[in-house]
């Protein structure tokens, strides 16, 4: 009988040292992910309180590579697979002709 409770208790523990040590792998792992999160958040705040602090708008303006200078215009080509999209086939079909007329 002390055999069988003593035999219970110790596979008991090996599992629970199993899964004590998956926890504590768990826990690790959130927490590296948890710290390079953290970081990116810092990352943003800080950018935001640049851009809205005293010269932030010039600051976000250097920081575009893609303005269009004033004198300059926008070309926006078209691409071939917008004239096969569903919106160009909503314009109806020519109707066909009436057989034997």
């Amino acid at each position: 009988m002390k055999l069988g409770i003593g035999l219970l208790a110790s596979v008991s523990l090996v599992h629970l040292a199993g899964a004590y040590q998956q926890r504590l792998d768990s826990h690790g792992e959130i927490s590296a992910i948890l710290d390079i999160e953290k970081n990116k958040l810092r990352n943003v705040q800080e950018r935001f309180d640049r851009l809205f602090s005293k010269d932030g708008e010039q600051r976000l303006i250097r920081e575009q590579d893609q303005w269009i200078a004033p004198n300059r215009l926008r070309i926006v080509w078209n691409d071939s697979q917008l004239q096969n999209s569903p919106a160009a086939q909503l314009t109806p079909a020519p109707k066909p002709s009436p057989a034997g007329g």
